[in-house]
Order: C-alpha cells, then sequence, then structure tokens
C-alpha cells in the first residue's frame, strides 16, 4: 500500500489516481486561491467582558450532557444521500468503493490531459527548481520515521458529511483490541526516531484503548526522559458525551495536545456539515477545554482548531482565517486557541460520492491539479509517517487506509 499526504498546499491528490498512488492534503498551510473558496462568515463584535460572559452562558450547556449518538442515528436514517450510499457500501463493499473512486479520479485527470504522477511531479520540480528535493531517479524516498499515527477505530458519536472514513455510530466492531495496542506501544518503544504519537480515528477518545494508550506512551517518556507530543484529533462534541466528564481532565494531565475539528465559526455552516446541535456542543466543550488551560498563549496545553470546506472549493488563506477565527471565537464566545490547520479535502468515500452525484469531480480534481505546488513534497506525510490501521494493518498515511 502506498499513499502520500501532503502538506500544506492543496495537492495532487488527484494526480495520483494514475498510479496506485493515492495523495492527500495533510493541512497545514493552504495557498490563497482566488478561484472556488468560500470561507465561513458572520458578524464581527467587539465585545466587552461582559458581552463575552453573556455569551459563554448563552452557549454553555447547564447539568449532564445526553448522548449525541441517538440524534446522528435519527439523522443517518432519514439522510437519502447517506441511505443511498450505505446501500451502495453494502452491495460492493468498502474496496468497491474504492476501486470505483479511483476510476472517477482517473477519468477526471484523463479528461483533462494529466500524466501520471511521477511524471507529474518531476516536471514540476524542474520547472521550480525545488532545492533538497526528496525525488531521485523519478522515485520519492522516506527518511527516518518521526510519527505514529494511530485509527484506533472507526466508531464516532458524529457521521460527518466529509468524512474520508465513514466514521459514524454505526461502526461498532471497528475498534483497535488490547493486543494491536499493545504492539503500537512497543513500535514506539522501539523506534528512537519517533517524537510524536498522533491518535486518530472515528472518535479516538471513545475507544478504551485510547487511555491505555496515551497513559502508557506519557509514563514510558517520562521514565525514559524522551521527549513526546502525543495528540489527540478530536470532534469536540465526544468531550460532552455521558462517561466522558473527566476527559478534559485526563487530556491534561497526560500533556495531550488536542487537534479540534471546527469547520466554521458559525453555528449553520458547522450543523450543516457535521449535523444539528453540533456546534452549540462543540462551544461548550471549548469552553472546557479553555476553563482547563487549553488554547492560551500563557499555558503548555497546545488547542489547534482544523477548519475544512464545505464544499467542492479551497480554503481560504490559512493565515487570514485564523485571525477571523480567533477575532469571531473571542469576542462572540470567549474562546482562546493556539492555531488554525486548514485542510483540503480528499476527493474520497462520503465526499467522493457527493462530487460524482453532483457531476463535479472532474472541476474538483482540475483545481487541485491547478493548485499544486511542489515546494510542498518535503512534507509529504508518507516521508515521516508509520500509520498503523484499528485491526494493526501497516502503512505510510492514514489515507492510505481507505
Amino acid at each position: 500500500h502506498n499513499i502520500m499526504t501532503m502538506k500544506n498546499y492543496a495537492l495532487a491528490a488527484a494526480i495520483l489516481a494514475n498510479q496506485s498512488y493515492s495523495f492527500a492534503v495533510d493541512a497545514f498551510a493552504i495557498p490563497s486561491s482566488s478561484h472556488l473558496t468560500a470561507p465561513c462568515s458572520s458578524s464581527s463584535l467587539h465585545s466587552t467582558k461582559d458581552h463575552i460572559e453573556a455569551k459563554r452562558k448563552e452557549w454553555s450547556l447547564d447539568g449532564p450532557s445526553s448522548s449525541l449518538i441517538p440524534e446522528v442515528i435519527e439523522q443517518m436514517e432519514t439522510d437519502t444521500e447517506f441511505q443511498e450510499l450505505a446501500k451502495k457500501i453494502s452491495k460492493i463493499g468498502v474496496d468497491g468503493m474504492t476501486k470505483e473512486e479511483r476510476a472517477e479520479r482517473r477519468r477526471a485527470l484523463e479528461d483533462i490531459g494529466v500524466p501520471n504522477f511521477m511524471k507529474f511531479v518531476v516536471a514540476k520540480d524542474d520547472e521550480e527548481n525545488v532545492q533538497d528535493s526528496h525525488i531521485q531517479n523519478n522515485r520519492l524516498y522516506r527518511s527516518h520515521p518521526t510519527i505514529l499515527q494511530l485509527n484506533i477505530g472507526l466508531y464516532c458519536n458524529q457521521a460527518c458529511t466529509h468524512c474520508h472514513v465513514e466514521s459514524s455510530p454505526l461502526r461498532k466492531e471497528e475498534t483497535m483490541s488490547a493486543n494491536v495496542a499493545a504492539r503500537c506501544l512497543e513500535l514506539l518503544q522501539n523506534t528512537p526516531t519517533i517524537d510524536t504519537l498522533d491518535l486518530t480515528g472515528g472518535a479516538p477518545e471513545l475507544n478504551e484503548q485510547f487511555r491505555f494508550l496515551v497513559k502508557m506512551a506519557r509514563q514510558w517518556a517520562i521514565e525514559n526522559e524522551r521527549k513526546l507530543t502525543i495528540i489527540d484529533r478530536c470532534n469536540l462534541t465526544v468531550l460532552l458525551e455521558p462517561n466522558q466528564e473527566d476527559l478534559v481532565d485526563f487530556l491534561k494531565e497526560n500533556q495531550v495536545k488536542v487537534v479540534a475539528s471546527l469547520p466554521c465559526y458559525g453555528e449553520d455552516n458547522v450543523d450543516a456539515q457535521r449535523g444539528r446541535g453540533v456546534f452549540q456542543r462543540s462551544i461548550a466543550a471549548l469552553h472546557k477545554l479553555n476553563e482547563a488551560g487549553y488554547g492560551s498563549s500563557s499555558s503548555d496545553l497546545e488547542l489547534d482548531l482544523v477548519y475544512n470546506p464545505s464544499g467542492a472549493f479551497l480554503p481560504p488563506s490559512q493565515e487570514s482565517l485564523e485571525g477571523d477565527y480567533k477575532r469571531e471565537l473571542l469576542d462572540n464566545f470567549g474562546i482562546e486557541f493556539n492555531n488554525l490547520i486548514t485542510i483540503t479535502n480528499m476527493p474520497i468515500k462520503r465526499f467522493a460520492d457527493h462530487l460524482a452525484k453532483q457531476g463535479q469531480m472532474k472541476e474538483y480534481m482540475e483545481l487541485l491539479v491547478n493548485n499544486y505546488n511542489p515546494q510542498t513534497v518535503g512534507g509529504l506525510m508518507c516521508l515521516n509517517t508509520i500509520s498503523v490501521g484499528w485491526d494493526g494493518s501497516l502503512y505510510d498515511c492514514d489515507f492510505n487506509q481507505q
């Protein structure tokens, strides 16, 4: 299995459909684009402290929270597009969907005259005179692994429209076992170059191995005087699920960096992409994180937010959008965070199905190709990442698991 993920720009994701490779943007800096970009919108309020406190009370959830899962399942049952996709997967399987998506991307690339990936990359590499290229003899070369990323399960309390792993409350069985988790820790301990443990899903926190992995990894790092960043890729609403009341304290105690999904600072956009009621719960979860010290410039507890587009367009400039997020979230909700990460949606799984139904696959693939940036090749995730699936399978990128 060979799939690679690009840091920074809207990428050749699609280009790679001409090969057995599939690329994806890893989301650290997307270029400003004058074509087909659509940031979220909201009016800015320059707020007083009293206004911020009033907003916090307005968006707080009093008392124990009920689970989001029953409402998500209800929405899934009434969502025509989701039901059609579920029937399709039931008929041809996930592997069949992957093959079909690859064929769709390949056709789109052929229609716009894009050559195979390596020819394209080598040509752009030479054209831009890229220094310290990882491309030699028409091949990409890995460096030592520094990131161990674990997809510990596909079970999730949400079912987002852009999800590249088809996570939902229905994926209960596809979760990492204790044996696989133990083997992952062994891999971490025996790979001296790894300095980051990246936990993702699904909602990784809902897997019973999540706390075991975090606790054991942090304890091992302390005992062996190893600097280790542990990342929790969090959907925020999981912090308010029943039996997760102490999750924020657990993350703080183990110095876990939180990278949290929030595709907009406006309620309508977030709920349209992630489900009814998700925005209010996300805001309440961010308040809990802030109260624990996350996101403050005076704290070592890092809180990064993630934006992804809600349709077939690129993100705007990461730098300018981060400024908008910080202003809107502070003024309207009293929320602080460290950095905004902007990502480009991969044309796979639910998003690919949406593009195909809307007749937008070719246009979207062309958009990705036209925004390819050869300077980002050195940041490809596949060059320094070991990715482990919930069943213990090894990959060089999370997207290769699809």
